[in-house]
């Protein structure tokens, strides 16, 4: 059977760093032709990043982009090159019925293609068919979808050419084009992680595979934009399912697998000739599959990619946070530990008069294990001016939530100043649990530019923890702070568990309210306590104008806080 040598190019593009986003295509296809490859496949809009957004609307970005695809096809030589990008089509009527956004073409239509390019130019593209309009997806706003099917061959092999939702459709140009005469199927993507989502992949890759037995390059990206974050794993699977090639998860990578292709089959899709077969000799490579990480592994890798490159990918090298001694801001210093190198990552210890003694020895004990840097600022000199400041206004009325709250938004101060004064970042360490009831005060707890664990529930903090200690052969966060009862150590003798339920009784319920939609009606008739989730069903809503002010943070979950759940915050309907 004839075999093939291909390129999975999985990168870290960044969004509208077009240049940047040249120079690592360039350098693989490099790798490629040395490697003496026929084909090497990059991800979905590799040239522009994904999702450029309303950057589509911008003439002069799709002209650059344009230009930028146009440098990539002068580079190829005899190894053809697939490679996402965004183009128009100026022959296009407007969109029927519709009023056109501000800076789209009005008569044109923009378009999520794939560029075919070789020996020095552009052959074709092919043109994404189905555009996700849901989760974190929003591609109907930009672009229109394609119509056909053509065929490439490349290297004496006809390949058919998808973008990533091509392949989890029914019915599927995947298997258009495999019944008209495709011996290999290649589907760019830009598909973003949440947990579960390999396992996904593989059922899909491997049911497209059964309904056509025609093998299937999936290549992805890698790397973290805003809050989603892309986990590689590119694969190979050949037509009898097997998988021969599997990159790494959450790394750039450009690897190389050979594999057999299937004989030539009746075709009756137009094929455009890409190159010719080589006449070289070489043996086949062994088949490598990366090891896929385990499922707390997976997790704390994306949360420090996507943190990782948000904050280098804006021009910053170092961060701040509040080292508090309880759970959250502990695995929030871990993180940012791994994601950025201890000499980067600076602690600020803020106790006041309600904190525990162990609340900073614990906190003075993780810096020193993590390497980190670590200060003290004491809140009660501020705290105590604040009060006097405000005592003319406030009365003699009793001491209350107001005043617990302003301890948390001078810590929020004094983040900022250390932020501005050295230029760096403010992390936030609130978990999906808190920030789901709206257990946090808004200009304190969430004063920052990033969430490290904001999709992370809270009994996954313990987990995450936990696996990083044992990953660490040591005890490097505390054990006194995985069993300390948690608190916000804003009054005396502060618990979480006296403003709500335990977080193993309330971490269910929130999945089922925010991940599975459910209302309070519907988890009271599988036997939840009705008082407990009424209440905690009008925490989640009311908490809405909170989130929407809060800082975004990477997303692992099938349905994060963010652009996967978009309520409005003004919202009566509670579902009881």
């Amino acid at each position: 059977m004839p075999s093939l040598r291909i390129a999975l190019c999985q990168i870290d593009i960044i969004v509208g760093d077009l240049d940047r986003n040249v120079e690592l295509i360039l350098e693989a296809i490099s790798r490629a032709e040395a490697a003496d490859c026929d084909l090497a496949v990059f991800g979905e809009l590799a040239i522009c990043g994904y999702p450029p957004e309303d950057l589509l609307l911008k003439p002069k970005f799709m002209a650059d982009n344009r230009a930028a695809l146009a440098r990539v096809a002068a580079a190829t030589g005899d190894c053809a090159v697939i490679v996402g990008y965004a183009d128009d089509d100026q022959d296009a009527p407007p969109r029927e019925g519709e009023s056109q956004l501000p800076g789209e073409p009005a008569n044109g239509a923009i378009l999520n293609a794939a560029a075919i390019c070789a020996n020095g130019e552009v052959k074709g593209r092919f043109v994404k068919q189905w555009l996700p309009n849901y989760n974190v997806f929003d591609e109907k706003r930009y672009f229109r979808p394609g119509e056909d099917y053509p065929l490439w061959s490349i290297a004496g092999v006809n390949v058919g050419v998808s973008i990533c939702e091509d392949m989890w459709v029914d019915p599927s140009p995947v298997n258009v084009m495999a019944d008209g005469g495709a011996q290999l199927i290649v589907n760019i993507n830009a598909s973003p992680y949440h947990s579960d989502k390999v396992e996904a992949r593989d059922a899909m890759i491997a049911r497209r595979i059964d309904e056509t037995a025609t093998p299937l390059v999936y290549v992805n990206l890698v790397g973290g934009q805003d809050e989603l974050v892309f986990d590689g794993t590119s694969v190979v699977v050949d037509g009898s399912g097997a998988t021969i090639a599997r990159s790494k998860q959450f790394e750039e990578q450009v690897q190389v697998a050979d594999f057999a292709v299937t004989e030539p089959k009746p075709v009756t899709l137009p094929v455009t000739e890409v190159t010719s077969r080589k006449s070289v000799s070489r043996g086949d490579l062994p088949p490598i599959l990366e090891p896929l990480l385990d499922p707390l592994e997976e997790i704390w890798a994306a949360l420090v990619l996507g943190a990782r490159d948000y904050v280098h990918n804006n021009g910053f090298t170092d961060v701040c946070f509040g080292l508090s001694g309880g759970i959250d801001s502990a695995l929030t210093a871990a993180l940012c530990a791994d994601a950025f190198g201890p000499e980067h990552v600076h602690a600020v210890m803020m106790p006041s008069r309600y904190s525990s003694d162990h609340s900073l020895s614990d906190s003075e004990k993780l810096v020193q294990n993590l390497g980190i840097d670590g200060r003290v600022i004491a809140l009660e000199p501020a705290h105590s001016a604040y009060m006097e400041m405000l005592t003319p206004s406030f009365g003699t009325d009793p001491w209350g939530l107001t005043e617990e709250n302003l301890q948390s938004r001078i810590r929020g101060v004094l983040l900022m100043a250390l932020a501005n004064k050295f230029g760096w970042l403010v992390m936030t360490t609130g978990n999906k649990s808190e920030t789901a009831v709206g257990y946090s005060t808004l200009y304190g707890d969430t004063a920052g530019a990033y969430a490290v664990i904001k999709d992370v529930w809270k009994l996954q903090v313990y987990e995450l923890a936990r696996d990083y200690n044992r990953r660490a052969g040591r005890e490097i966060i505390p054990e006194n702070i995985l069993t300390k009862a948690p608190s916000a150590e804003l009054r005396p003798d502060q618990r979480d568990d006296q403003s709500l339920p335990p977080y193993e009784e309330l971490d269910p319920m929130l999945i089922e309210i925010v991940e599975n939609n459910r209302t309070a009606a519907e988890l009271i008739a599988d036997g939840h306590p009705e008082e407990t989730v009424a209440r905690i069903a009008r925490l989640v809503d009311i908490a809405e104008f909170k989130r929407q002010q809060s800082p975004l943070g990477t997303r692992i979950t099938k349905r994060a806080f963010g652009k996967d759940r978009r309520m409005p915050i003004t919202n009566l309907y509670r579902g009881t």
